[in-house]
């Protein structure tokens, strides 16, 4: 393997991290209002009425204290990302971020306000306050979660690059069937993936109404999820440089969600979350290994390969030193995290917002 090879899966293996990690934080942020406490409005006989609505409150919470240990951690792999986009591939870098500035604004408005909510929900002393901390909530949650699919969309499409090398990507190019359809399936698919970690990692009642949640959401994002499919069949979808390899990566992505919602239905959270973790994984190797040795197809003109992508070799030689320091740190991190707070949420893990 060469090292610009390598440098590129070490770039695919950081955005599918992000996925995987970033993309439960997404779903449990959408489904927040779903998975929270049904109880009545009023308190129990013999309760007080004041308890009563700190046992609701600490059931809305059930579904994001879920998530509160790792929720700004899982955000490393994102930075790192785009440190080796940065570092290691300036030319993709200058022409991808440029090219898709709307859609990577929108992803970043919605971390800001996700993350903000999140963390200051839990101080607004009233329900009013807390409701549209909610609706924030939700809204940082599908912005960046429709907006990445929306980018993965264009990525397997395709881009309307130039002569010059760049592009600018218009209403038209988003609002096709393909690439909406994308935006669509990833929203839902990372709605599952959060339904299913907090139904790993949360009390009995909260398990039981994020294991239905994820059942449901599995359901349709299969049903989604062919759309794209029949739509490159057809000739009107993505166009991939290695069809055989696309096809297998097809294929394992319709068995991870077959396997994640069998698996849920039988209450094997473990197997399931595993199996969705898969699935959002799957759409980077396929945007990767898909178009390899391209990095940036285009629908108006020659593509941008991995030799003219990279830096020199030079460059590439320096930041290996350094890659070799940080990325197994990141890795011990994000282990230690896990094993830190493994277990369900509760007695042992207490209410972090």
């Amino acid at each position: 393997m060469s090292l610009e090879t390598a440098w590129l899966a070490l770039l695919g293996l950081l955005l599918a991290g992000y996925f995987v990690l970033g993309g439960y934080d997404y779903g449990v942020q959408m489904l927040h209002p779903l998975l929270g406490g049904r109880r009545a409005d009023g308190p129990e006989a013999g309760e007080p009425e004041a308890g009563a609505r700190d046992g609701r409150e600490a059931e809305r919470n059930a579904a994001l204290d879920a998530i509160a240990p790792f929720f700004l951690g899982n955000e490393v792999w994102l930075v790192a990302f785009t440190g080796v986009l940065f570092g290691a591939f300036p030319h993709l870098e200058g022409t991808l971020l440029s090219g898709l500035y709307p859609l990577i604004v929108a992803i970043l408005v919605g971390l800001v306000l996700g993350n903000a909510a999140v963390q200051l929900r839990g101080r607004s002393r009233g329900a009013r306050a807390r409701r549209r901390w909610d609706v924030l909530i939700v809204v940082g949650g599908a912005l960046p979660a429709v907006c990445w699919g929306l980018v993965v969309g264009l990525l397997l499409h395709g881009v309307p690059r130039r002569a010059d090398g760049g592009f600018h990507i218009g209403v038209g190019d988003v609002i096709s069937p393909f690439v909406l359809s994308c935006g669509v399936t990833t929203a839902l698919l990372f709605a599952a993936h959060g339904a299913v970690f907090v139904a790993l990692r949360s009390g009995p009642d909260v398990a039981a109404r994020a294991r239905l949640l994820g059942l449901a959401l599995l359901r349709r994002g299969g049903l989604t999820g062919a759309l794209p499919l029949l739509l490159t069949l057809f000739g009107a979808g993505a166009s991939m440089t290695n069809e055989a390899t696309s096809a297998v990566i097809a294929v394992l992505f319709a068995a991870a969600l077959a396997t994640a919602w069998r698996s849920l239905s039988r209450g094997r959270h473990v197997r399931a979350f595993a199996a969705t973790c898969c699935a959002t994984a799957l759409p980077v190797l396929l945007v990767g290994a898909g178009h390899y040795p391209y990095v940036l197809i285009s629908s108006a003109g020659a593509g941008l390969t991995v030799d003219q992508a990279v830096t020199d070799g030079a460059t590439l030689k320096i930041l290996s030193v350094f890659g070799v320091l940080i990325v197994p740190v990141i890795l011990a991190y994000q282990s230690w995290s896990w094993w830190a707070f493994r277990g369900r949420t509760g007695r042992r893990h207490p209410s972090y917002f």
